[in-house]
């Protein structure tokens, strides 16, 4: 984990100060066979509105992250996965929140994809054709690039 976090939007205020609390959100990142990942956009009313991401949500009191993400992928896309394996973890440093993303990948589940919450989806390979990108998604762009040989791949929220 990376000891100083990913600052997203450095020129905006922090909202609750330096000191404010981390926020552990559970991540899936969905795997086809054929190599394609699922992105989901982050529906109308929450923050970064209309920015694509990996699914997930945070965890409740008592929840490990395994658990937080089975309950969040059902929730949100009507899901139930398989076994989350535990991938990496990323600390972003958001205006209105600091956050632990606990990124699982995931390579099996069940039901067909529904849209709970208004949001879009799209399975997509590298590089995206989908845009703008949340900022704690970057990170991951590159870990999937490294891992597939594209060498030297950069990405960016944008």
């Amino acid at each position: 984990m990376r000891m100083n976090p990913l600052v997203a939007d450095g020129d905006r205020p922090r909202e609750g100060g330096p000191d404010r609390a981390v926020v552990d959100v559970a991540v899936g990142v969905l795997i086809q066979p054929d190599g394609q990942f699922l992105v989901t956009s982050r529906p109308a009313g929450k923050v970064y509105a209309g920015y694509w991401e990996f699914p997930g949500g945070k965890l409740e009191a008592g929840e490990t992250v395994e658990q937080a993400l089975r309950r969040e992928l059902h929730e949100e896309l009507g899901i139930d996965i398989g076994p989350a394996e535990p991938w990496k973890v990323e600390v972003v440093d958001y205006p209105h929140a600091l956050v632990r993303l606990n990124f699982c990948k995931v390579f099996a589940w069940t039901g067909e994809l529904q849209m709970r919450e208004a949001q879009t989806f799209a399975w997509q390979t590298l590089p995206l054709s989908v845009s703008p990108v949340l900022p704690g998604t970057v990170p991951v762009l590159a870990w999937l690039a490294e891992e597939r040989g594209f060498a030297g791949a950069t990405f960016s929220a944008a």
